[in-house]
Formats: structure tokens, C-alpha cells, sequence
């Protein structure tokens, strides 16, 4: 087998594994119908995210936003970290814990806050 072959080949094969990741992906809309609000902090319980899977927030553009802060954000509704303020802002996960605030003063202590642990499989 030649060089080129054999990178056409792993080429392939990774290409296959990574439609089936993204195949197996989810999509939550967080807060589901109620979209993301006050009292969402509990959405992400009893969910198992994985990595690829998609997190939209859906919310009235300008009465919200999405701030991807730091654990020590989290814990004090700092809204220090990147914005997001489209009213559809979609997230997509890789492996780890990811931190998210309304950056609206008062918002975040109003529960407008969600925590979400993504593995790299469901199992």
C-alpha cells in the first residue's frame, strides 16, 4: 500500500467516526418550552450531555443574554466571559463543565443560571 493510500484510508475512517459523533448528537433547548429564564437552574438535572451535543437558548433578544462564565462567575453571577445575546444562541459541547449566567443584573440571582457536565459518551 502506498502512502497516499494509506492517508485516504485514515482519512475515511476518521471521517466515519466523526459523522457518527455528530450523528448521535443531541439538541436540548434549554429551559425547553419555557426557553431560557428565571428558575431554569434545575433544566440540567437528571440529563446526561455528551460531548457534540448542542445547548440553544432561546429568549426575547434584549430582555436576555448567555454568558459563558468560570465556576467562580457561576457562584457569584459575575458576568464576566464571552456574550452571547442573539435570543437563538446555540452552544455546542465538548468534554467538561461548562458555566452559564443571564449577564442582566439580578437575572443570576434569580435562578437564570444552568451548570452542564458533558462526557465523552453517555455510558
Amino acid at each position: 500500500m502506498s502512502g497516499k493510500q494509506g492517508s485516504a484510508i485514515l482519512w475515511v475512517i476518521f471521517m466515519v467516526l466523526f459523522t457518527i459523533q455528530i450523528t448521535n448528537a443531541a439538541i436540548y433547548n434549554v429551559g425547553d418550552g419555557n426557553g431560557w429564564t428565571f428558575g431554569v437552574s434545575n433544566w440540567p438535572n437528571g440529563k446526561n450531555f455528551k460531548a457534540g451535543d448542542v445547548l440553544v437558548f432561546k429568549y426575547p433578544k434584549g430582555v436576555h443574554n448567555v454568558v459563558i462564565v468560570n465556576k467562580a462567575n457561576y457562584g457569584t453571577c459575575n458576568a464576566s466571559g464571552r456574550t452571547l445575546s442573539s435570543g437563538n444562541d446555540r452552544v455546542t459541547l465538548g468534554k467538561g463543565t461548562y458555566y452559564f449566567i443571564c449577564g442582566i443584573p439580578g437575572h443570576c440571582n434569580g435562578g437564570q443560571k444552568i451548570s452542564v457536565t458533558a462526557k465523552l459518551t453517555n455510558k
